[in-house]
């Protein structure tokens, strides 16, 4: 779990410019993903202030500021900036004042900002910090996507998770992880899996050895990160396990508060494993628009049997 994120690299990802000096930057970690505008701290207030967050000025707290004289002003940055305040955020390209640079500089607090709305920065900035702080887990497993649905394929090593993803690329497909594969939780719905670093676009295939895909098949073939929509368990083929024909066994895999259907395909010579993943696929994308292939085939058989015994009865009428 990372436990927090340093303002030169939010600085760095979002493409933000900084204000006071760069080194005010080193060792400012960022804890939360919650922004504070400062409204009625301007005002004086700071018996309730979260210090701890980014605290984020826009055309409204810079106008605000603009109508006080130097002096009030200074003393309200000076507040502003304590030791826990990560940074001083600044939208729309607005200057910020020499009184709030002055203070900021003195407490060691970096002054950034950038051109966006004000809105559509805390947005950007909180997704960012989300995505950041999460909380992580790294898991066996091989991620692709699949006609643009995220399928994480898990099954014991040697099974040929890393053989099925290279063929899946071979057919147009994409990678996004090999081996092992980094997942944390978006929001209430979402999982996203992503490679560690060190494994990014990298794909091991024994007897070879370690590929580079996007080397080898170009920037198409990989992704960085995925929703995880779908869980394909590859298993040894065993002939005393009854396994689902019909499609009406359920089962799911949790991620921190998040449920992930999976199903399990089992593995043996003469399966061409890549082929039913990429049905699979489908069928998913399917059923997600509201067609499910099982309910029509209940459905089908409910007819045919109603149809049969309303004929046996007809037959048993007309002897």
């Amino acid at each position: 779990m990372t436990n927090f994120v340093t303002v030169s690299q939010m600085v760095k990802d979002n493409e933000l410019k900084v204000y006071n000096d760069e080194a005010l930057m080193d060792g400012k970690k960022i804890t939360t993903s919650d922004i504070s505008r400062p409204g009625i701290e301007l005002t004086g207030y700071f018996d309730y202030y979260p210090s701890e967050r980014i605290q984020l000025f826009g055309q409204t707290e810079s106008a605000y500021s603009r109508s006080m004289t130097e002096n009030n002003r200074y003393k309200v940055m000076l507040e502003l900036c304590r030791e826990d305040t990560p940074t001083l955020l600044i939208s729309r390209n607005i200057q910020p004042s020499k009184e709030l640079l002055k203070a900021a500089s003195e407490h060691n607090v970096p002054v950034i900002g950038s051109e966006l709305p004000t809105t559509r920065l805390s947005s950007m900035i909180t997704e960012y910090l989300d995505e950041r702080l999460a909380p992580r887990e790294s898991i066996h497993g091989v991620l692709v996507d699949v006609y643009g649905i995220g399928i994480l394929l898990t099954g014991h090593s040697g099974i040929g998770k890393s053989e099925t993803a290279l063929e899946l690329v071979k057919r147009g497909h994409r990678l996004i992880a090999d081996d092992r594969v980094d997942v944390y939780q978006r929001d209430e719905k979402t999982i996203v899996g992503e490679a560690p670093k060190i494994l990014n676009h990298l794909l091991e295939i024994r007897g070879i050895g370690i590929i580079d895909v996007m080397n080898l098949f170009g920037a198409g073939a990989v992704r960085s990160q995925s929703e995880i929509q779908l869980i394909i368990n590859l298993e040894n083929w065993s002939a005393d396990k009854n396994y689902d024909r019909i499609g009406t066994l359920e089962d799911k895999r949790t991620f921190f508060d998040v449920d992930v259907p999976q199903i399990t395909v089992p593995v043996k010579v003469g399966r061409n494993i890549s082929i039913i993943i990429e049905v699979a696929a489908m069928n998913y994308r399917a059923k997600k628009m509201g067609y499910d292939a099982t309910k029509k085939f209940e459905d089908n058989l409910g007819l045919l049997i109603k149809e049969n015994e309303e004929k046996t009865k007809n037959d048993g009428e007309g002897k």
